[in-house]
């Protein structure tokens, strides 16, 4: 109570935290394994159809509930709508990229939400729309564009097309030169598809309806109904994830499998397209790898008696025999080896050491390597717009905590760089006002966490009194780069220190950091949360009183974990899409990617694995205490994470803290796990999240 009044004085506006929260309905439910007895009073939500008028009207008195509590904060949100979106360029254009003599751009205009995807043979000809989905989401909630793909003879273009954000596809296919469809209608797809070189095969993945796991590859015929489509390949393992890509050359289809401890390559001929597909090389235990297509050879990126990954060559005549390949960057346990790509006389490769990223260019005919010069000690970038193979030029993202998103090309022989664009802030953004650092915060094992800052100069005291922003992910080796985010600067333009913590879990510090984070050590991901937080306090980065976390989906589950393991800690959370009930989710493999996480998470059918996740389990996890102000947010046809985790999590969380402090939850009853899909409306979301955490940071907006 002390802590509301406070913010009270401060604002000088209260929510309407007196009306009455929604109170769900207790139907008991017995859940039993390894003799354990779980009662799930809310297991009811669940209702894989999302009719279930019950469950709607729940959703809809939490939607009016948090509208209401919200309401004396109206003109905040709107302002900070205006203020977000202020930041897009409204009239703006991708640099385009040359693919089978014609350059491919997206173009946006005016107040439209989406794209217009393009192309023109030459510079200065006369644009062709390609799609527009400004006309194509008309009359639709929700609309996305999953991929597109243009023949080898450039006359007909495939897509996907999804309008209920469930992540399932169907493909089309337009004649480009009198803009009409063809019959063909490929249903129930990932949305990825690939042409073969004859422009009359198509390639693409189906997907379980249930699981929505893509598991077959099919080739398609034009002019034929799907159910005669020829099946060519069949993923019988649940645990892997398999999709499809096209080699830079165009001469192989490439079906990847992936697994979250292995990975391997199936190739498909191109130019052959009913011919067998063959294994590059066949599975094999805790190995990965990925492959780039150079001539008549292949670069393979693997971690074959290397932990942290090694490039390999291999001929295509003995992709599946190693002792015929040859080493062209051996394995160094100090440097994590990301990705390659290989391209005119070099193969470029994107590595980290202690968690700070470089570029490194290996001339192929001298062996000279050569790391990329950057302006920043801190970036994030990645390989984008590379189609051609005889160009000695490379094309890069690049962005940093205070430098917008750039496309630079980068002449490798010489390194001299052309940024074609960096994203428009606004008229007086300058980067010189910002500072950002990493820093090392020591974990309560001894290991030493990085976490990337950002901050505006005139407002930073290191002095303890600044609010402090805390995001991480934590999960499946994903490294959260220090990139810009321009909705960042409505955070640190107000005093906020923003802070991504780079803890274990994800794979900053090379691979062994992601083992670290996993199975039966993912409780270090979130004591190396709790730790950073504890640590900024320390060293005087953050007001102990105003410290917020925010995560989303598996950073999500990072968030009720911490919001169990140490509430004191935090002001506010914010969970976006969490995976917070994960005991019941991972022992149901009826549940979306639910098997193709077991070595993520663990297999509860497993008493030892069983036993591990419950222990840290957020939903399951929830005591009688005082919890921070939350404020929790899904999406009704979530693929990823289903709404009814976060629905029950927060009805749970209703029945057992013992405070008054906020707990909000929004359903986006049309959305799913990426929520909104138009550039605009998505930050609505933002611009409700960051009012609710000025409100309680005492910051007038």
């Amino acid at each position: 109570m002390k802590q509301s009044s406070q913010i009270e004085k401060q604002q000088g506006v209260k929510l309407i935290t007196d009306t009455p929260a929604p109170v769900a309905q207790k139907i008991p439910h017995e859940l039993t394994a390894h003799g354990v007895v779980r009662n799930d009073d809310y297991y009811w939500m669940r209702d894989d159809s999302r009719e279930d008028e019950k469950v709607l009207a729940h959703l809809e008195k939490e939607n009016a509930y948090l509208e209401t509590v919200m309401a004396p904060l109206k003109d905040n949100r709107e302002t900070l709508y205006e203020e977000l979106i202020a930041r897009i360029e409204k009239d703006d254009t991708t640099v385009p990229y040359l693919k089978n003599d014609y350059w491919y751009f997206t173009e946006y205009s005016g107040e439209n939400e989406y794209p217009i995807y393009l192309r023109k043979p030459s510079m200065d000809a006369e644009e062709q729309v390609l799609l527009n989905m400004n006309v194509m989401a008309e009359g639709h909630d929700y609309y996305n564009i999953g991929d597109y793909s243009v023949s080898t003879d450039n006359n007909l273009l495939a897509y996907s097309e999804d309008t209920l954000s469930r992540r399932v596809y169907t493909i089309l296919v337009k004649n480009l030169a009198t803009g009409e469809l063809l019959s063909d209608q490929l249903t129930g797809t990932s949305g990825a598809v690939e042409w073969a070189n004859d422009n009359k095969h198509l390639f693409y993945v189906k997907k379980d309806l249930q699981t929505l796991l893509g598991f077959q590859v099919y080739r398609h015929v034009l002019g034929t109904p799907q159910e005669d489509d020829t099946l060519v390949f069949e993923e019988t393992d649940p645990t892997f994830y398999t999709y499809i890509s096209k080699s830079k050359d165009d001469d192989m289809i490439y079906i990847h499998h992936s697994h979250t401890d292995k990975s391997a390559v199936t190739l498909i001929d191109a130019n052959q397209p009913t011919k067998a597909p063959v294994p590059f090389l066949p599975i094999r235990e805790d190995e990965e790898y990925s492959i780039e297509k150079s001539g008549d050879s292949y670069f393979v990126l693997t971690n074959n008696a290397a932990t942290n990954f090694r490039v390999m060559k291999a001929p295509a005549s003995a992709t599946d025999d190693m002792s015929k390949w040859e080493e062209v960057i051996s394995h160094n346990p100090d440097v994590f080896i990301q990705d390659i790509e290989v391209l005119g006389d070099f193969l470029v490769v994107k590595e980290k050491q202690d968690g700070v990223l470089r570029l490194v260019a290996h001339n192929l005919n001298t062996d000279k390597a050569t790391v990329i010069p950057t302006d920043d000690p801190i970036y994030g970038a990645y390989f984008t717009g590379n189609t051609q193979q005889d160009t000695n030029t490379l094309r890069i993202y690049y962005s940093s905590l205070t430098t917008p998103a750039s496309i630079v090309d980068i002449d490798l022989n010489t390194f001299d760089k052309e940024v074609l664009k960096q994203t428009k802030v606004s008229d007086t953004f300058s980067s010189a006002a910002y500072t950002s650092e990493r820093v090392m915060i020591i974990a309560q094992d001894g290991a030493s966490i990085p976490v990337s800052l950002v901050y505006r100069n005139d407002m930073f005291n290191k002095d303890g009194t600044n609010p402090l922003y805390q995001y991480a992910y934590g999960s499946y080796g994903a490294t959260i780069e220090p990139t810009f985010r321009s909705s960042w600067l409505s955070l640190v333009d107000r005093g906020f220190v923003v802070a991504i913590a780079h803890i274990r879990g994800g794979q900053m510090l090379g691979r062994q950091w992601y083992e670290d984070g996993k199975m039966h050590s993912k409780i270090n991901t979130f004591t190396d949360f709790i730790d950073v937080s504890k640590g900024l306090i320390e060293k005087q980065y953050a007001d102990p009183n105003r410290v917020f976390a925010m995560g989303g989906s598996a950073g999500g589950l990072l968030m009720g974990a911490i919001a169990n393991m140490a509430p004191e800690l935090y002001l506010g959370i914010s969970a976006h899409v969490p995976f917070v009930d994960v005991v019941t989710t991972m022992s149901d493999d009826s549940i979306p990617l639910t098997t193709g996480e077991y070595t993520e998470w663990g297999n509860p059918a497993n008493k030892d694995e069983f036993d591990y996740i419950l222990s840290y389990s957020p939903y399951d996890q929830v005591s009688a205490q005082d919890y921070p102000h939350m404020l929790v947010t899904t999406g009704l046809h979530d693929s990823q994470v289903q709404y009814f985790e976060p629905m029950k999590w927060v009805a749970k969380l209703r029945d057992y803290k013992t405070n008054d402090n906020l707990l909000l939850f929004q359903t986006d009853m049309e959305a799913g796990h990426g929520g909104a899909s138009g550039r605009f409306k998505r930050f609505e979301s933002t611009a409700l999240e960051y009012a609710f955490v000025f409100y309680l940071a005492g910051i007038e907006i």
